[in-house]
């Protein structure tokens, strides 16, 4: 073939208005993978120090399969296609796999509200209905819990979404509430001094805010007292060990009693209690 007809014939395909038409569809093809990615990376880049490891890659896949999606259509349109077919198809095909993959569309909703919303992030200790545990993992459909005797928990971000969460290592520091019961007898100030002086010298214990006692009522067979410390997030679980321990021998110390649950029994309208004797058991002295 002489190189006249070589000539030719690429110009006959050049001109053919399909070739051109695919040429044009693959190039913007390719020119809307390379966009997708560049411009995924520059926006998860800008946002990095505002999200975490995993909702940095979550961001980069959306914006990356968004722009992608976008090109794809146009692609599709410059091949020939009508765009209100392919919208009438993907209607019909988006109807279809909704009824299929309920669960799995809403779990993928709820995962981009979690994004958006950044209740917890990778590292805290949260709490989800009775699970509670270390986020070790986020992803669009599940985030992945490891508790505190070591069990892996998937928890799907729809029930993510629906339940109460807790994030117990948000802030700085922690409070932690110690509910206390001393005999009517005893003198409420040397208690509330006994209390302070225990916080006072444990070094876990934080002097701001300050140590808070709250009377709560009169109960059964005690003096109800709600003692509130505070501590330092790495430090909560220790205190809340050593915390009872250092009441209970400074209340031993200063001889301020903590009752056990009684009864006093009385007979109809008579208000003097049933006469108690001690007998002893026969054969015995």
């Amino acid at each position: 073939m002489s190189s006249n007809e070589t000539l030719s014939s690429l110009y006959q395909f050049l001109t053919n208005p399909l070739a051109t038409s695919g040429l044009r569809a693959a190039v913007l093809l390719v020119a809307g993978f390379v966009l997708a990615r560049l411009l995924s990376r520059v926006v998860a880049h800008a946002l990095e120090e505002r999200l975490d490891a995993h909702q940095h890659i979550l961001a980069r896949r959306i914006i990356f399969y968004t722009v992608l999606g976008l090109f794809v259509t146009m692609t599709l349109r410059e091949l020939g296609f009508s765009l209100h077919v392919l919208m009438g198809a993907a209607g019909l095909f988006t109807v279809a796999i909704g009824f299929a993959s309920q669960t799995s569309v809403s779990n993928l909703i709820s995962g981009m509200f979690l994004l958006a919303e950044r209740p917890f992030r990778v590292g805290d200790v949260i709490r989800i209905g009775e699970t509670s545990g270390e986020v070790i993992g986020i992803d669009m459909l599940s985030i992945k819990l490891r508790t505190f005797d070591n069990l892996f928990v998937r928890i799907p971000n729809e029930q993510v979404i629906k339940t109460q969460l807790t994030t117990m290592t948000r802030f700085p520091i922690r409070r932690y509430d110690l509910q206390v019961g001393v005999a009517y007898k005893e003198d409420l100030a040397n208690v509330r001094k006994v209390l302070l002086e225990v916080a006072d010298a444990n070094p876990l214990c934080l002097h701001e805010p300050q140590p808070l006692l709250i009377f709560q009522g009169f109960a059964d067979s005690a003096l109800s007292i709600q003692f509130s410390v505070w501590a330092l997030r790495e430090n909560f679980l220790e205190l809340r060990n050593t915390m009872a321990e250092d009441i209970k021998a400074a209340f031993d110390a200063a001889g301020i009693e903590i009752p056990f649950p009684h009864r006093t029994l009385y007979s109809g309208s008579v208000t003097e209690p049933f006469p108690v004797q001690v007998v002893s058991p026969p054969g015995a002295g």
